[in-house]
């Protein structure tokens, strides 16, 4: 069994960090590309202010950035992990009881989104990030 603090649970740190942080970070410059505007609509049709909708590359292209290098990683994944459930309530409610044709839950890259980003904020970037293992933010 892995001990805490050993090569083995830092190389799983590092893992888990780089494949949440590239594969959100694609949803990021795909928006980036396309534009704002869909996501503007969207905020702006639950009501709220269009400048929230900003917050999406914060979410998808800053924060999945500074995981990957594991700088402010705690804080990082807790802003993926608030932009999933965000996403949640915005686009994907009515998917929430639905199933996919062959029997997967229609939202279960979103939920693994959110969990292993709620993961990485709880178990910290590890000593193969640039933040190290130092640092309450890491």
């Amino acid at each position: 069994m892995a001990q805490a603090g050993s090569v083995s649970v830092d190389l799983a740190r590092l893992l888990l960090r780089v494949v949440l942080g590239v594969l959100i970070l694609m949803h990021g410059i795909a928006k980036l590309m396309s534009g704002i505007a869909p996501i503007v609509g969207m905020v702006e049709a639950a009501g709220l202010p269009s400048f929230v909708a900003y917050g999406v590359y914060v979410g998808e292209v800053l924060a999945p950035i500074l995981i990957i290098v594991g700088l402010f990683t705690r804080p990082a994944a807790a802003i993926i992990a608030f932009n999933m459930v965000v996403a949640f309530a915005l686009a994907h409610t009515r998917q929430l009881t639905s199933l996919t044709s062959t029997g997967g839950w229609a939202l279960e890259l979103q939920a693994m989104f959110l969990v292993a980003a709620l993961a990485v904020a709880l178990l910290g970037a590890g000593r193969f990030s640039l933040g190290g293992t130092g640092g309450r933010f890491n």
